[in-house]
């Protein structure tokens, strides 16, 4: 198991290794040039096996079709001995008792047997009707009606006998039989035969054998066709083992159908067979049917060179075809992820500057697939990263501007906290309680924003905070300002920014006293804070004039755009509504808030004009131990 673990990480390591093109066309290989292989090797095969499918199918037609014929030759014959047996004239001639005169014989060959004879002939495929009569009274009448002496040598003639009249088939030469056995041995043509045996009345007594013959090349119409594909040719084995077929046959001309015939295993089974062998060199099909009437084999052989040939070359033909293909679509893959890669061959490039510290590299790739897409994102981070450095170059100065200020506040502050307690003494002494109380708010405030020792604090701490600057503004106001306070208990230890609330109240008294009419009465801001869920929610809210639909949805939009977009919308807005706000001690607030607690938390402004404005505050239920020191 450890080895095949081996194994599997050594590949992964190897294929991790290889270039980006190579990985690409062994993958292109992979999914569509093996693929095409197989379906190339199993078109092949299908070729291969529908042209042998077609071959076999076209020859056990043609057998097919010499069977039909074969069927249709014997019908023909037994039908003619049907009728020759069935004539009442020669069955009364063949069947008589006494000798017959002269001049009845010459009378019945006039009348009755030149009848007899050219009804039976009247098809020319029929070659011969005999009639071999064993009755001594009966004359010979050529070439029907003979003495059955003449075939008693036979070897066929005790089988014919012993068949009790049914019919016997024979495959022979055609003897002419006028000569008898006598030394003149006549013309030969090989014929088939039907033989059987007819009777007295009395279906008992033996009266002589019917011989109805038809020549071979007629009875095998296809097996001797001079129109025949010379790569196939039709072949009869008689039940003697003797091949009956045109030798001179193209297809015999390099091995005799003997020779052939051997490489087959002749069956009587019903049907077709088919089978395949080689014979000098060459190879062959066989389709062979047995003839049960007969007893004869039909065997079709083809040759299956020329098919083998067109196959191969067929073969040849797809295999050019695939293999120039596959060359063809792996030159346009090479130069197609060449073009690919090359434009990533630059975004590597340039990353490989940004990471030797150059992040004002140029990234020459354009386009709007992937590639292109990479390169504008890309892009758009070199920018964001650029825009990163910038601003934290900015903080770090501004943090060590605040440091300075801080250590010049530090040296500073016991001066002034010592100088506001005299004057707060002084003012008591001369009976200014007012302004006694208003310098000790305002000690109040200045020792909670000079000591910045952490940027969170309670939220009592904070509201301790607002209501000093109440108490102070309400000197500037002549005392039209009114802070309530509606904090649920829990709330009081909330974890707040620093500051975070006194930039909201200012606000609220900034634009809420500006359209206040001095003789309607005071400004309202109440401060409230409750927990939901698992957030606490702090509403600061005014019963001032409020703030338009338009003017509303424009400052929520302000306090999360980008610093750019924020800065160009806050020049167009200033030039065109000139003394108004701008948020900006919103947007401040909010980004604090964010950089703290997360995107999900902030600030929302509600109103309604001429009714509120009520600024939501929503951070996380956070309990903050201890407190701002005094």
């Amino acid at each position: 198991m450890a080895r095949t673990g081996s194994w599997i990480g050594t590949i992964r390591e190897f294929v991790g290794s290889l270039p980006l093109q190579v990985k690409l066309i062994s993958s292109f290989v992979l999914v569509i040039i093996v693929p095409m292989l197989l379906f190339s090797w199993y078109t092949l095969h299908g070729v291969s096996d529908y042209s042998m499918r077609e071959l076999v199918k076209k020859n056990e037609s043609i057998l097919d079709i010499e069977r039909t014929n074969i069927q249709n030759n014997i019908e023909l014959m037994e039908w003619t001995g049907q009728l020759a047996l069935s004539n009442r004239e020669m069955n009364d001639y063949l069947q008589t008792k006494e000798d017959l005169d002269t001049e009845w014989l010459l009378d019945f060959k006039t009348r009755t047997f030149q009848m007899f004879q050219s009804f039976l002939f009247n098809n020319p495929r029929i070659s011969g009707i005999r009639l071999f009569a064993s009755n001594p009274e009966v004359h010979e009448f050529w070439p029907i009606v003979l003495s059955e002496a003449r075939i008693r040598d036979k070897p066929w003639y005790d089988t014919v006998l012993d068949r009790k009249g049914l019919v016997w088939w024979e495959i022979q030469n055609n003897r002419e039989l006028l000569n008898n056995t006598s030394t003149t041995s006549g013309s030969e043509v090989m014929s088939v035969s039907l033989l059987r045996e007819f009777k007295y009345p009395d279906d008992m007594t033996h009266n002589g054998l019917l011989e109805i013959s038809m020549e071979l090349r007629n009875f095998f119409t296809k097996t001797f066709s001079s129109v025949q594909d010379p790569s196939s040719r039709m072949v009869v084995v008689d039940r003697r083992g003797q091949v009956h077929a045109d030798m001179a046959a193209p297809i015999f001309q390099q091995t005799p159908a003997k020779e052939l015939l051997r490489h087959i295993a002749l069956t009587e089974a019903p049907g077709n067979h088919t089978s395949y062998f080689t014979a000098g060199g060459q190879s062959f099909l066989a389709i062979q049917a047995f003839i049960p009437g007969l007893d004869a084999h039909l065997v079709n052989l083809v040759s299956r060179t020329d098919t083998l040939a067109d196959i191969e070359r067929t073969r040849g033909n797809l295999v050019i075809l695939i293999v120039v293909l596959i060359a063809v679509l792996i030159l346009l893959s090479y130069f197609m992820q060449s073009i690919i890669l090359k434009r990533l061959r630059v975004l590597r490039d340039s990353m490989k500057k940004v990471r030797g510290g150059d992040f004002h590299v140029d990234v020459p790739v354009a386009g709007s697939d992937e590639v292109g897409e990479l390169a504008h994102h890309y892009r758009q981070l070199l920018r964001k990263i650029n825009e990163l450095i910038v601003d934290q170059v900015n903080r770090q100065a501004a943090g060590k501007e605040a440091e300075l200020r801080s250590l010049k506040n530090q040296i500073d502050s016991h001066f002034l906290y010592n100088t506001l307690e005299n004057l707060k003494m002084l003012a008591e002494i001369e009976g200014q309680y007012t302004i006694s109380d208003a310098l000790t708010s305002l000690g109040g405030m200045m020792r909670y924003s000079l000591q910045w020792t952490r940027g969170h604090v309670r939220l009592k701490d904070e509201v301790q905070h607002i209501q000093n600057y109440i108490a102070i503004m309400n000197i500037r106001y002549d005392g039209k300002l009114e802070l309530r306070l509606d904090i649920a208990p829990e709330c009081l230890e909330q974890e707040v920014l620093k500051m975070s609330l006194q930039p909201i109240v200012e606000n609220a008294v900034k634009h809420g006293m500006d359209d206040l009419d001095s003789d309607s009465g005071k400004l309202t801001i109440t401060v409230s804070a409750f927990i939901r869920l698992d957030d606490c929610v702090i509403e600061v809210t005014d019963n001032g004039c409020g703030i338009p639909g338009e003017q509303l949805r424009l400052l929520n939009g302000m306090m999360r755009m980008e610093e750019a977009d924020y800065q160009e919308r806050r020049a167009r807005t200033s030039a065109a509504r000139r003394g108004e706000g701008s948020g900006i001690g919103l947007r401040n607030v909010d980004h604090r808030l964010v950089m703290s607690y997360g995107q999900e938390y902030g600030l929302r402004v509600e109103s309604v004009e001429g009714s509120f404005t009520k600024v939501v505050m929503t951070l996380p239920h956070l309990i903050l131990t201890g407190g701002e020191p005094r």
